[in-house]
């Protein structure tokens, strides 16, 4: 990938995936791997065994800041499957559970995946009609990391094809990290003083104002009491298509509640006092809904893919102040491809997204935005970041695709020539190495609002 950015900018379009992944995201390397131990006999009732292992990051020598480093990169899956033991028809897997309907091809999206984050058993029995699948494992490591506790996780999915081109599938997991008396890294809280308020918590200021009310009590800071947390996600899906010029539609569904925080230290008069958080983000809910459309307008000559997305986040503690746990965005991206030949297309892409703040200023809309918040006052212990709590972006995409396997918007492998274009409501809506201060001796200063964005991009992707 070569993404030439004359902008000053780290040769991605825009800021996420919610514009759709096309220039919006960098380079991507994925390996799997599967050796069959007992080989699969179509057909039979046999026992059978193989053993997957995947390796994937997001770095490419010459082609991101990283340069290919192999510390972007991890061994994100690894299982063993076996088939047909103690039951015909049932497939075990044991290992990395992480399973999906489907996704969102235009953004890169699995809305309705379940076990991203857990290792452990499963078992899925799958005939004709239905796929059961259900679950049960551990997602502490992938939850907590270094500060390991166990995260039991138990949850399945259902997938039912009523009749040829229509399916509905359902799902859930659910999260309890139980109460380990004398494990640091267990669920806690710390039982907020008087007069506390979240306010304190937001801006890390707990501790100092406990002591403003109790002046040389430092010992006397609330112990944190143990507890314990649950957390939860619901997906839903249904797919139809095979009629007329609708290949196929994807709608996927989530819902979920998100598992607590643990921990954070606050240094006050050089001591260090360790604060836990568990009640006070156990209410961050979240609601995501996806759509993608595939359409055969004219077929061999024009192709036509859109998708949309929903979803808002909200925190029900936290009444105070703008966050990314508190807000509400959707956008549409649509994509064209004409068929020049068999193998050289012509693709044009564009997008929008919209995304509100609910509590307050999030973004930046000018470059000197301390000077345009909080009514022209600057308040660096404010609530709020920048000068507007709403945030809109238009993407453009263009160029050649070169298709040696012939026709279709996802076949691969695919060479692209592309020219993209921006335009967003936020100043330096990009990655980026602007030096933002407005300091007077700041020799790379601002003087003006940078809304536009465009990259040329010269990239390749394949999958074998």
């Amino acid at each position: 990938m070569a993404r030439p950015d004359f902008d000053g900018g780290w040769s991605r379009l825009g800021l996420w995936n919610l514009y759709g992944r096309l220039l919006n995201e960098g380079p991507w390397a994925a390996l799997e791997l599967k050796l069959d131990a007992l080989q699969q006999e179509p057909g039979t009732h046999d026992v059978w065994t193989s053993l997957h292992a995947k390796l994937e990051g997001g770095s490419v020598h010459g082609a991101d800041v990283r340069n290919g480093s192999l510390e972007n990169y991890s061994l994100s899956q690894l299982y063993v499957k076996a088939g047909n033991v103690l039951l015909e028809g049932v497939t075990w897997q044991m290992g990395t559970l992480h399973t999906y309907f489907g996704d969102l091809g235009l953004y890169d999206m699995r809305p309705s995946d379940l076990f991203y984050d857990t290792v452990g058993v499963s078992a899925l029995y799958q005939n004709d009609t239905i796929d059961l699948l259900v679950g049960f494992g551990d997602s502490g490591y992938g939850k907590r990391g270094d500060q390991y506790s166990t995260i039991l996780t138990a949850g399945g999915s259902l997938r039912v094809r009523l009749v040829d081109g229509l399916e509905l599938g359902v799902g859930g997991e659910f999260f309890y990290e139980p109460e380990v008396q004398g494990n640091r890294f267990a669920p806690h809280r710390t039982p907020l003083p008087q007069n506390i308020t979240y306010e304190d918590y937001v801006r890390h200021e707990i501790v100092a104002r406990f002591l403003e009310q109790n002046p040389g009590r430092e010992d006397e800071f609330p112990k944190p009491v143990p507890t314990s947390s649950s957390s939860y996600k619901l997906v839903g899906y249904l797919g139809f298509g095979k009629l007329g010029p609708l290949r196929w539609n994807n709608l996927f569904v989530n819902f979920g509640l998100r598992h607590p925080d643990n921990f954070y230290t606050e240094t006050v008069a050089g001591r260090n006092y360790t604060l836990y958080t568990q009640a006070l983000t156990d209410q961050r809910y979240e609601l995501n809904v996806g759509n993608e459309m595939q359409l055969a307008l004219v077929p061999e000559l024009l192709d036509l893919v859109w998708a949309g997305v929903l979803g808002t986040r909200t925190d029900e503690d936290n009444k105070v102040s703008a966050s990314e746990d508190n807000r509400f965005f959707y956008s549409l991206v649509v994509r064209g491809q004409l068929y020049l030949t068999e193998t050289v297309h012509f693709l044009a892409e564009t997008s929008y997204a919209h995304e509100n703040s609910k509590q307050g200023n999030l973004w930046r809309g000018h470059y000197n935005s301390v000077f345009e918040s909080q009514d022209g006052l600057a308040n660096s212990e404010g609530l709020e970041f920048g000068d507007q709590d709403n945030r809109n972006t238009w993407q453009l995409k263009t160029g050649f695709v070169l298709n040696p396997t012939g026709y279709g918007v996802f076949a691969r492998p695919s060479i692209r020539l592309l020219y993209g274009l921006q335009h967003s409501t936020m100043h330096n809506a990009f990655g980026n190495s602007f030096v933002e201060t407005l300091d007077q001796f700041n020799e790379f200063r601002e003087t003006s609002d940078r809304n536009w964005h465009s990259v040329i991009s010269l990239e390749a992707e394949a999958w074998f």
